[in-house]
């Protein structure tokens, strides 16, 4: 860990942090820096259902179907909270089926990063691997995602906001300060006020 960040170590992550999130939230990124500064590991659950299925999440989905994968995110996303607590990244649609979030609630800590539509269609945009945009109107699908999606997403444990301008700091902040606050972290030597 570099010096600078020596001073706002926290330990002691008692649950598996979930974060959800639309595409384009930052979920990767953020939970890449949030383990980093937990640490503790990072897991990507699209990457452990690809493992799991020796395919990618496209090719899933061209050769079998949405249900055919959100079962298998399903079984992936069970075993990985019973594995040690973590920062793990779900796929957009992970939260939605009440049955992943009742495994999330009893087994881990929800961390909705809610980003608006313009934010969203900024960062994802250019993406040609996002199998729910494949489609004429990708930005008008997003936002229809988002209206679908984002009532249930209100659901989530914890909520922090990734604005257009936020660094990926503030956000990695926010979700340290949000889960001490609720217990799922607690500090070394470091207090509250200093982190």
């Amino acid at each position: 860990m570099p010096p600078a960040l020596a001073s706002n170590r926290v330990e002691g992550l008692n649950r598996t942090a979930v974060l959800v999130g639309l595409m384009g939230a930052g979920k990767s990124t953020v939970g890449r820096r949030l383990a980093d500064r937990l640490g503790v590991q990072f897991v990507d659950s699209d990457s452990e259902i690809e493992i799991a299925a020796n395919m990618t999440i496209p090719d899933i989905f061209e050769r079998f179907d949405e249900q055919y994968f959100r079962d298998g995110e399903r079984r992936v996303i069970t075993r990985l909270l019973l594995e040690d607590p973590c920062i793990l990244a779900t796929g957009g649609g992970t939260f939605l089926p009440s049955e992943n979030r009742k495994i999330i609630g009893k087994r881990g800590v929800s961390v909705w990063i809610k980003a608006d539509l313009e934010t969203l269609w900024e960062r994802v945009k250019d993406k040609t691997s996002r199998p729910l945009l494949n489609v004429v109107d990708p930005k008008d699908a997003l936002s229809n995602l988002l209206n679908a999606r984002y009532p249930l997403y209100s659901a989530a444990d914890i909520t922090v906001h990734s604005a257009a301008g936020d660094s990926h700091e503030i956000v990695v902040q926010a979700i340290v300060e949000a889960l001490l606050k609720y217990g799922h972290l607690s500090t070394d030597s470091v207090g509250k006020d200093e982190l």
